[in-house]
């Protein structure tokens, strides 16, 4: 077994394996790092300028180790040559997907191996010397086993392989960040002489740039579970801060006031509290019903009905926030416009899977609405495709439009749907004019965030920021503290509260107000409007976890 890893191979070209890969080979030069994809056409473009996944930061590293920018010799790799890649890796990432299975035992809740246990295959039919053969993917408790069985089995008497499992704890949207400062990186292996020496093995890849203190080493049960556990626990807290959002509507509370309340506590923390229509990614809802049908398999009933419950409330928030919608719109979407702001599961990605879009758009499409979608990040191809699974064609072309800005799509449009929390779509760039001010200290004399700020001509922005340029002062309602940048309800790294923005910065919500039928209603699934300003433009608007402005259809 080698005790330095002069050459990686990473089967899988996918949202973990590029990425990681591409780290890993800027910060280790002296490594040759070879990313294999059966895929040629997802191998092209990662050659190419326009990468096949969007991820802020990720181009410049790409660049960096494929192309050698710094003058340095190239280290990154794209290949199709899956054979010649195991060949001559001392180390080999398994970076496949493992979706949830569709049919047979545990559909609809345990993982499919399929092309973990093709991979491993391969390597084991391949191989002529020693690998370390390292779980990249998601896999279940007990993967490793299965992996060291099919190695003992299929490959060669005199080659030798040590199987370790590494969980990516990546978030899409900061995995660049997440993987240039990870919180920990996780190695499990045997404790045996042999296996330890595999994991020092990769743990000196990460050591060039990950401080020792943060390479844990544990058993592989434990590194296996870890990764579940994580996103299990996450998505708990997602749709539990998403159940109390329901009894805020019901009892008048405010949950993003309660998400900073319970935030404050030290126990608990305030990440993850922020209410949306529900979470997505490939990730929590598959890893959720994978430890439901490790827990069922095991006749641990009640652990099962626990987690189930966390994917129950998920899709729970999406219905109950389409129904709303259904319910302010007379009770009848039929042939009336919807504009859709936002398709991706989150902001800073292109990544769809089970994004909460395609359930809240699905049932608006089941309503005969004639739905407009725009997203900066998502193409038109993946958007319909998505839809497909549950429409026919000729009905989603009859239903679906997907616009190229946010203003075709809101032309006309009876109902102004937030279903991403891109930046873009925030109305922290938005001042308003004096006559507007006075209209909302009217409707609330004693709101705090009423104070009167002026500021000059030469600050007044242009109308792309959605403000009137009537008179030389305008005001500025005071963002709230509880969704100001650095407190607990918000990331640190949040754009600043009411800067002049430009209007490629933001969506001129001043614009939309013009092009919106009346009673120009906005639903806001991901709570990135400040909805006080948007009463001021005449918007009738309601959030997750809010009482609704009040309007003529309530």
């Amino acid at each position: 077994m080698a005790s330095r890893v002069r050459n990686i191979c990473c089967i899988g070209a996918g949202y973990v394996g590029g990425p990681t890969c591409a780290v890993i080979a800027a910060k280790n030069p002296e490594i040759q790092v070879t990313v294999v994809d059966l895929n040629q056409t997802r191998i092209d473009a990662w050659r190419s300028p326009s990468l096949p996944i969007y991820e802020p930061g990720l181009q410049d590293v790409v660049e960096l180790a494929r192309d050698g920018l710094d003058g340095r010799t190239p280290n990154l790799h794209f290949s199709t040559d899956v054979e010649g890649a195991i060949l001559a890796a001392d180390l080999i990432f398994i970076s496949v997907n493992t979706p949830t299975k569709t049919v047979g035992v545990g559909a609809g809740r345990a993982s499919d191996l399929t092309y973990v246990e093709s991979a491993a295959r391969q390597i084991a039919e391949v191989a002529t010397s020693n690998k370390i053969v390292v779980e990249k993917s998601t896999v279940p408790c007990g993967t490793a086993q299965s992996l060291r069985d099919i190695f003992s089995t299929l490959g060669q008497d005199n080659v030798q392989f040590e199987v370790l499992s590494n969980p990516e704890f990546l978030a899409e949207g900061t995995a660049i960040r997440d993987l240039m400062t990870p919180d920990r990186i996780l190695l499990g292996s045997l404790r045996t002489k042999t296996g330890l020496e595999a994991a020092n093995a990769l743990a000196d890849v990460y050591a060039a740039w990950v401080p020792p203190e943060r390479i844990i080493n544990v058993n592989i049960g434990s590194s296996e579970l870890a990764k579940l556990a994580a996103n299990c626990m996450l998505a708990q807290r997602i749709s539990s801060i998403n159940s109390l959002s329901a009894l805020c509507e019901s009892e008048g509370a405010d949950i993003s006031e309660l998400a900073y309340a319970v935030g404050l506590d030290e126990r608990i923390g305030p990440k993850f509290l922020k209410a949306s229509v529900g979470f997505g990614g490939s990730c929590f809802k598959k890893d959720v019903l994978n430890l439901v049908y490790m827990a069922e398999s095991r006749h641990l009933t009640e652990v099962a009905n626990y987690w189930r419950a966390v994917v129950d409330i998920n899709e729970y928030q999406k219905e109950r926030f389409t129904k709303r919608i259904i319910r302010q719109l007379n009770n009848t979407l039929n042939q009336k416009k919807i504009a859709v702001l936002g398709y991706a599961y989150k902001k800073d990605t292109g990544d769809t899977r089970e994004s909460a879009a395609i359930t809240v758009i699905g049932q608006m499409i089941s309503e005969n609405a004639r739905v407009h979608i725009y997203d900066p990040k998502v193409k038109e191809s993946q958007i319909k495709q998505d839809l497909s699974a549950e429409h026919r064609p000729e009905t989603i072309d009859r239903c679906v439009t997907v616009c190229n800005d946010p203003y075709t799509a809101c032309d006309k449009a009876a109902a102004v749907v937030i279903l991403t929390e891109w930046d873009y779509f925030k109305t922290d760039g938005l001042i308003l004019p004096p006559a507007l001010f006075e209209k909302l200290s009217i409707k609330d004399p004693e709101n705090p965030r009423l104070k009167r700020t002026s500021t000059s001509s030469s600050d007044t922005p242009s109308e792309g920021t959605g403000s009137s340029t009537e008179g030389s002062q305008h005001i500025k309602v005071h963002d709230s503290p509880l969704t100001s940048p650095g407190s607990p309800a918000e990331p640190a790294n949040a754009s600043k509260v009411m800067q002049n923005q430009s209007s490629e910065d933001r969506i001129d919500w001043a614009r939309l107000s013009r092009i919106v039928r009346r009673p120009r209603l906005v639903f806001d699934g991901r709570n990135v409007v400040d909805r006080l300003k948007l009463e001021a433009l005449d918007f009738h608007v309601s959030c997750i976890g809010k009482a609704s402005t009040p309007s003529r259809h309530q």
